[in-house]
């Protein structure tokens, strides 16, 4: 799980029930916003930024799908 909030809480408007996203964790980084891609029904994109507070332990368990799995790899 990765807890997201908007940057903007305005934006929350601008996504609608038939919208597509796409949510570009590459950019996953200790205290930057990370981008929330809305592909509109009419062909339209609009960009959003979401904002996190996750540390870079926290990062590692999300990239590793867990506390869980980052202790194991970390432990062979």
């Amino acid at each position: 799980m990765l807890p997201l909030t908007f940057s903007d809480p305005a934006d929350y408007d601008k996504i609608e029930p038939e919208d597509k996203v796409d949510l570009l964790c590459t950019e996953l980084a200790v205290g930057k916003p990370i981008t929330l891609k809305v592909h509109k029904k009419s062909g339209e994109t609009v960009d959003v930024k979401l904002s996190h507070t996750f540390n870079e332990g926290q990062m590692e368990w999300f990239r590793s799908g867990s506390a869980l799995n980052f202790m194991a790899k970390n432990k062979a």
